[in-house]
């Protein structure tokens, strides 16, 4: 299995991409892995990550699970939205500096409509969080996001 940079699975560009690689996929799941560096768009003065982010975090290693799907196909990586997400929950206020999480989220349900829920669970040392984010990637995102012509 071949993995790519995280630069070309993601639909995110420079300081929005908060993942460092992915370090493997499959047909049901993905297995990300960063470390957290200060000096980020949502770092704290002290250079953690307030523990939210891990919703973001979770939300782009789903991005990067179909970013890995469409390239297996040859296809191009598209925009995907996150819904939201249900009982987040996290066992610290924030992510020191240094620390590296590995983010694992498996698929738990997809349609063909391009509805999806991904149960996720986010670790590093001491540090446990987890959530259940419902996404959509609409068949035509193109289509979907053109604005209606006015008359």
């Amino acid at each position: 299995m071949s993995l790519w940079p995280i630069a070309e699975l993601l639909p995110h560009a420079g300081d929005m991409i908060l993942l460092d690689r992915v370090l493997s996929f499959g047909e049901e799941d993905v297995r990300t892995q960063l470390t957290v560096r200060p000096g980020g768009l949502f770092n704290r003065a002290d250079g953690s990550l307030p523990a939210w982010v891990g919703v973001e975090l979770m939300a782009q290693s789903i991005a990067a699970y179909a970013g890995c799907h469409a390239r297996q196909a040859g296809e191009s990586v598209e925009l995907g939205f996150l819904l939201g997400t249900r009982s987040f929950q996290c066992n610290v206020e924030a992510f020191p500096a240094g620390t590296e999480l590995q983010i694992h989220a498996i698929r738990s349900l997809q349609d063909d409509n391009g509805m999806g829920v991904f149960e996720c669970h986010l670790r590093g040392p001491d540090i446990h969080a987890e959530a259940r984010l419902n996404v959509f990637r609409p068949p035509q995102v193109a289509s979907y996001l053109e604005e209606p012509a006015h008359d």
